[in-house]
């Protein structure tokens, strides 16, 4: 009887035990459950900003080359390739190349649109009125999306690409291109629009009255990081909202306007100043860092702060919204770092954090890209600049009607003729105080001046040694080198300001121009004359590989084997250097767009 108790008791101690193990596995189930739908909703979550990332993840494509070219003859208008062959006849009332580098070619006669092909073979015949989208406040001359195009369907609009793959269905009431935005587009659905990229993705909903870009832009990334500002119409006018960039909203549309600072190079964050009830504030993206009580507020690059205007008094807020200066000012004027704040008592210099600056209200100092040098100017006796070195030393005498901080230890001054000239840290004068004019050219380090009395043109290489000395001179930037030259002579150096030879210029040529008692001809690599010296002027071969030439005050053309394919017969009034393909002469139009022609 015990041991059948017994037995009871150690029955139900591993039953109570088998219970717990149990309750203990389903313990551990549920966790691993919790945990995969952890893993799962985290998953989802950077699907859905990878996702929301990509939503811009499109390439827009890069022409490299020209392969085609619109060819205008007798009015009409036809296509033609990079030798110079008719492709299609001009016999179109217009035709559109969207991509020079591809063979898609929009071709109107009257009302009617058809899409060759090089084969002169109608493509994208599956689709209605096919149309190439027209760019907007992009300067460029390739003026149109250059791998979509929208058709009709119905009075709707869809998206087809280069190759006649939908992309889109025909929903749309509107397709256009958005401002400043190439790859992306302006859609109306509805009465209300959005906005989707080259690939069909929905980049903003449609239900907006307006969107506009907000007008960021840097060098490295043009607007590819702006955002958009979006209304929408009321009773009472419309109501402004912001999104970011990637069209996520950050502002809802309860403003009466709002302006992005673009001259914040941030792309992070977006400082927007925004009315509301004829009152202006400031948010930080979705953050309110001015509250919305003031008449008016600009923003100073130099010092970036903000001068706010409240009841007709001025003050100074920074960038975090902090009043570093009182709003207590009849006027706040900034010249340069320092901040001059004006009331009945006088002039107080402040520093762009608030602190009284130890300096004479005569004084303005303005930064330069070197923080070695500050432009000093003194306007107690009529303005002069000068030079100070970081610690405030004097560098260069306050003499000048104006410095400029150049490069190294640099400076362009200008005297009290206005001749201009180089001194450097040390006052020693570099290039002479003559010049009318003197500038860096773009992209270089070279520097150009410019007499008027003698119409002479020097060039200086970043030594200050003159490498260059030509009347009359024009200069055209290329990507590896500066071309100068005029009516006789042309002279090529790299951006450093080494002198280059044409074949140097030109590695892929198999001849360059050679001048020969003021006649030109051409040579080979090796000097040798192909093409007699029988010229008045000639240039080099261009990447097509055709040489203009002139003589007798008329222009031609030769192609790569010295043959002449036009003789000298056209007179060009305002073309300083005509360039050809073939027989045609180029003529540009509008924005820099242009057709060949042969009409004389």
């Amino acid at each position: 009887m015990e041991n059948n108790y017994n037995y009871l008791i150690l029955f139900q101690l591993k039953l109570f035990l088998r219970k717990d193990e149990i309750k203990m596995k389903k313990k551990y189930a549920i966790i691993i459950i919790i945990v995969i739908m952890i893993l799962i909703a985290l998953a989802s979550i950077i699907i859905y900003n990878m996702t929301a990332g990509s939503k811009k993840n499109y390439e827009i494509e890069q022409v490299r080359e020209y392969n085609y070219f619109i060819l205008k003859q007798n009015d009409l208008y036809g296509v033609m390739d990079k030798k110079g062959n008719t492709i299609i006849a001009p016999e179109y009332s217009e035709i559109i190349i969207p991509n020079p580098q591809k063979a898609v070619f929009v071709c109107h006669q009257g009302d009617a649109i058809k899409i060759l092909n090089e084969q002169k073979e109608e493509i994208l015949t599956q689709y209605n009125k096919v149309q190439p989208i027209r760019l907007q406040n992009i300067t460029s001359d390739l003026m149109y999306e250059k791998s979509v195009l929208k058709y009709e369907k119905d009075g709707k609009y869809g998206l087809v690409n280069f190759g006649g793959k939908t992309i889109t269905k025909p929903i749309y009431d509107e397709i256009d291109s958005l401002p400043y935005k190439e790859g992306e587009l302006l859609v109306k659905q509805n009465e209300k629009y959005g906005v989707i990229n080259i690939v069909g993705t929905k980049i903003i909903e449609m239900e907006y009255d307006k969107i506009q870009v907000d007008g960021y832009y840097t060098d490295e990334n043009g607007y590819q990081y702006a955002g958009y500002v979006v209304s929408i119409k009321t009773t009472e006018g419309y109501r402004y909202g912001y999104l970011n960039d990637k069209g996520k909203e950050i502002l809802g549309t309860e403003y009466n306007d709002i302006a992005r600072v673009t001259e914040i190079e941030d792309y992070h964050n977006a400082y927007l100043i925004c009315a509301k009830n004829g009152q202006y504030g400031i948010t930080k993206n979705a953050e309110k860092i001015l509250e919305n009580e003031y008449q008016s507020i600009r923003y100073d690059t130099t010092n970036q702060v903000f001068v706010v205007e409240k009841s007709k008094k001025y003050g100074i807020a920074n960038l975090e919204g902090k009043l570093v200066i009182p709003i207590q000012y009849n006027q706040i004027d900034i010249t340069g770092i320092y901040l001059y704040a004006e009331n009945e008592q006088g002039t107080t210099v402040y520093n762009n954090d608030g602190t009284q600056a130890n300096i004479d209200s005569n004084i303005s100092v303005l930064k330069t890209s070197n923080d070695k040098y500050q432009i000093k100017i003194n306007n107690e006796n009529g303005t002069k600049y000068g030079v100070i070195d970081q610690e405030g030393k004097q560098l260069i005498e306050e003499k000048y009607n104006y410095v400029e901080y150049l490069y190294d230890n640099y400076f362009i001054v200008s005297n009290e003729n206005g001749k201009l000239g180089i001194v450097d840290d040390k006052e020693t004068v570099k290039v002479e105080i003559n010049h009318d004019s003197l500038q860096r050219i773009q992209e270089t380090d070279l520097i150009q001046t410019t007499s008027t009395e003698n119409k002479m043109t020097q060039i200086y290489a970043k030594s200050m040694e003159k490498i260059c000395e030509m009347l009359d001179a024009s200069i055209e930037m290329k990507d590896d080198y500066v071309k100068i030259y005029n009516e006789t002579e042309t002279r090529y150096f790299n951006k450093e300001g080494k002198a280059l030879k044409n074949n140097e210029v030109y590695p892929n040529n198999k001849l360059f121009v050679k001048v020969e008692n003021n006649q030109y001809g051409f040579v080979d690599y090796k000097g040798n004359l192909v093409v007699d010296y029988q010229y008045d002027k000639a240039y080099e071969f261009n990447q097509y590989g055709f040489a203009t030439v002139k003589k007798g005050g008329k222009w031609g053309a030769i192609d790569e084997n010295g043959q002449e394919v036009v003789a000298p017969i056209y007179e060009f009034k305002n073309q300083q250097e005509p360039s050809f393909i073939g027989s045609y002469y180029r003529v540009t139009y509008g924005f820099g767009e242009f057709y060949y022609t042969d009409a004389e």
